[in-house]
């Protein structure tokens, strides 16, 4: 399982769709909130958390179609469907993989991009904590939709449909998180749901994904 999760950062850096697309898609629509409405700090402030929430969900969801397709349109994953590990093994090294291409560096910089938002200082932090709270959950369920239309022809719109409805809580935990941090209120009981989703992530998406992929390969 390890080796998979190795094989696929290699994949995903070479060809470029995880790491820097996630990224650059997170800066480019940070730095153009201000200009679409306002760079008044009274103005960004309150919504800085919902906004860079919603970026990173958006920015995670560009490299989804990838987990799956290249390795149907090689024949790796029917090798990889007969391989010793189970598939639930290999849905969730997917998973892994894309959230340390995608979700790890999301969290990394979205305390520094915060600043072009105005975002209050101690927001920052709940800000960063709840992305790595919650970007496993928005990568499992990612996977999930990835495996449901891995045998479909131009099934990246069908899986964006599939997969956008299934991110709200992750988004309304983790922002609420952030907005209650910078406001200087408690975020506990937000904090706490949010880890519950990608608990229950967790616990049970590899096992769908897994049904998932059986189904297709049929």
């Amino acid at each position: 399982m390890i080796r998979l999760i190795f094989r696929d950062l290699t994949l995903g850096l070479r060809a470029g769709g995880g790491f820097g697309l996630g990224l650059a898609f997170f800066l480019i629509v940070t730095v153009l909130v201000p200009f679409a409405v306002g760079p008044e700090t009274a103005r960004l402030a309150p919504i800085a958390p919902g906004i860079l929430w919603l970026a990173a969900l958006l920015a995670c969801l560009l490299s989804l179609d990838r987990i799956f397709a290249l390795d149907r349109e090689d024949g790796a994953l029917d090798l990889l469907a007969t391989a010793p590990i189970p598939l639930e093994g290999l849905s969730l090294a997917k998973a892994v993989a894309h959230w340390i291409t995608t979700g790890l560096p999301l969290s990394l910089a979205a305390p520094a991009l915060g600043v072009l938002l105005s975002l209050d200082w101690p927001g920052h932090l709940w800000l960063g904590l709840s992305l790595l709270l919650g970007t496993p959950a928005l990568s499992l369920i990612g996977t999930f939709g990835a495996a449901l239309t891995v045998g479909l022809r131009r099934g990246g719109l069908l899986m964006s449909l599939l997969v956008l409805p299934l991110y709200i809580p992750t988004l309304v935990f983790g922002a609420d998180v952030a907005r209650r941090g910078a406001a200087g209120l408690d975020p506990a009981t937000p904090l706490a749901l949010l880890a519950a989703v990608s608990l229950g992530c967790l616990a049970g998406l590899p096992f769908a994904a897994a049904a998932a992929l059986r189904i297709s390969l049929r």
